[in-house]
């Protein structure tokens, strides 16, 4: 961290270009790639605004259904760049101090009943207590527990992931955005606290609701959609190599069906795999309407859901699979 005033290393300040990009990467292309060899498989629109989000020092902001592959893109990242990852789940509620900071009262307090015994014992200096002093050191950083956002700032370099924006209410989202405008934090005792490296943002709305327009102009924005048939099906391959190229393609045409229908939950793409991996360790070599029936909580999570599934022709799904 550099006290505010101080500028950020030349090429990585807020919103400058410049950037933190993995080794050998020079484009989408190649961040594609390296991607692909951790097991994400990404598109060349995904590629192209997480690679600008990177060059640009920007926040990234990834929308869409649940599980299709928002949170994995913030990890597989901090994988590439050999960084930490530092995650903030967001819920309603949550308030700056969670998000932030907050003081260690119990290790306070044993160091000011220290500080008295020390002081009661003839072992400081004067006639008592340096009650100055004493609060000076109550309130330093060895006092400060520091929250997902703090941690992040501190940390150079680091993948920020903050999970689920849309659940939080509209004052923590003005919070947000001035921390990410400067990439800085003000904690009154100790003053103004700046990232020397702003870290890799990553933020994901399953858009339960609107974000605000200030916080997405922040953002470089991509919407993540449901993949193909066929790149769900590389997909599966490429995460569980184990599963057989018939049993990926007839859970994942069974899972694209599935998300077809007026479900109250469709299934992401981790279903995907939850369910081919569920299959696999049973032994099953392909679908019937038996094995769908017993595994079918792998997939669906909601009984007025399953109910619906039983109804589907499931020859007629699996005939072009």
């Amino acid at each position: 961290m550099t006290a505010k005033g101080e500028s950020a290393p030349t090429g990585l300040g807020a919103g400058g270009v410049g950037g933190l990009l993995p080794a050998g990467v020079t484009g989408p292309t190649q961040l594609r790639e390296q991607l692909a060899t951790l097991g994400y498989l990404a598109d060349d629109g995904l590629a192209t605004a997480a690679f600008l989000a990177l060059r640009l020092s920007r926040p990234l902001l990834l929308e869409g259904e649940a599980g299709t592959g928002k949170t994995s893109l913030a990890a597989t990242l901090a994988q590439l760049l050999e960084a930490p990852l530092v995650r903030l789940q967001c819920y309603e509620g949550i308030d700056a101090t969670q998000a932030l900071y907050d003081w260690d009262f119990p290790r306070q307090l044993l160091h000011l009943r220290a500080s008295e015994a020390a002081a009661a014992g003839g072992q400081v200096d004067g006639s008592g207590l340096d009650v100055a002093r004493l609060e000076g050191e109550l309130y330093s950083r060895r006092f400060l527990l520091a929250r997902p956002l703090l941690q992040a700032l501190e940390t150079s370099p680091c993948v920020l992931l903050v999970d689920e924006v849309d659940r939080a209410d509209d004052e923590f989202e003005a919070f947000l955005l001035e921390v990410l405008s400067e990439y800085t934090v003000s904690v009154p005792e100790l003053g103004t606290l700046r990232a020397e490296v702003p870290p890799v943002v990553v933020l994901t709305s399953n858009r339960t609701r609107e974000l605000h327009d200030a916080l997405k102009r922040r953002c470089f924005y991509h919407w993540l959609d449901h993949p193909s048939f066929a790149r769900e099906v590389e997909i599966v391959r490429t995460r569980l190599p184990e599963v057989s190229e018939r049993l990926a393609r007839q859970v994942t045409a069974a899972v694209q069906a599935l998300r077809r229908e007026d479900l109250l939950k469709p299934p992401g793409v981790a279903e995907t795999l939850d369910w081919a991996a569920a299959l696999t360790v049973l032994g099953a070599e392909r679908l019937d309407a038996d094995i769908v029936a017993r595994t079918l909580g792998s997939v669906l999570k909601y009984r007025e859901d399953q109910q619906r599934a039983v109804s589907l022709d499931l020859q007629a799904v699996l005939a072009g699979a």
